[in-house]
């Protein structure tokens, strides 16, 4: 091996022959001949450890690089929900619409549609919290004295949405999931909803046509309801200047 010049190296004077031979080598020059191939090693060793700090800050940049496209570029995640809501809930009025928050929260606490607690809160109270129908029905659903326990406030917008939507997710299960079907149980009472339509009660009929209505327009999309307008202008349009009102006195 050490017959050739080593690239690396001065030309090395060849050994004498007995020593080529491995006869009568002394120790020294036992040492001598290991010794040159592991100073090469460590030469070659000492200079791919300067070759590797050289790379170093090219691929940490790389690496850093790699990291900021990372963030740069997130994954397209679905919108939060919040937003979805607040889009699927635009053709509401703004009476409607200031209790988005609330509809959300009170929809996926009880298993409903977002879209179905904010048309009942539409028909019902148009958003407003302290409204009385003349039949005694309290509050932002309109719920019946007898849905409350004594000691409970009818008024207070908790309690009110407690036990209206579930008496609202009630009808809904009983109905086979039909919005419909649930309304009408909503308004008349959920008897109704194993009755033939024609049965119902017109105060329950016309509630169902403009729910149905305003649900199916909000199916489509969009940011206005041609039935919900006909419903503020066939009379609703006084509850929600009554939301308003009461809205403005309170702030």
């Amino acid at each position: 091996m050490l017959a050739r010049p080593h690239p690396l190296l001065p030309s090395l004077p060849s050994l004498p022959a007995p020593l080529r031979s491995g006869a009568g080598r002394r120790p020294r020059e036992i040492r001598l001949a290991w010794g040159i191939p592991l100073a090469i090693t460590v030469l070659l060793f000492l200079a791919g450890l300067q070759a590797i700090r050289a790379l170093r800050p090219a691929w940490s940049a790389r690496i850093e690089y790699f990291i900021a496209d990372a963030r740069a570029e997130p994954a397209s995640d679905p919108p939060p929900a919040a937003a979805v809501a607040d889009l699927r809930l635009a053709a509401f009025t703004p009476e409607v619409r200031r209790w988005s928050a609330h509809i959300l929260r009170w929809a996926s606490d009880y298993d409903l549609p977002p879209e179905l607690v904010a048309t009942v809160m539409q028909i019902e109270s148009c958003g407003a919290p302290g409204v009385r129908s003349p039949a005694g029905a309290a509050g932002l659903f309109q719920v019946m004295p007898f849905h409350f326990e004594a000691s409970e406030d009818p008024f207070e917008i908790e309690t009110n949405a407690a036990r209206g939507l579930a008496y609202l997710a009630r009808g809904l299960d009983l109905a086979g999931g039909r919005a419909d079907l649930a309304l009408a149980g909503y308004n008349g009472g959920h008897g109704l909803i194993a009755r033939d339509p024609a049965t119902w009660p017109r105060q329950t009929q016309r509630y169902v046509h403009w729910g149905t209505g305003i649900l199916q327009d909000v199916e489509r999309g969009g940011s206005a309801s041609p039935t919900l307008q006909a419903w503020l202008d066939a009379g609703g349009k006084h509850l929600c200047q009554r939301a308003a009102d009461t809205r403005l006195a309170s702030d």
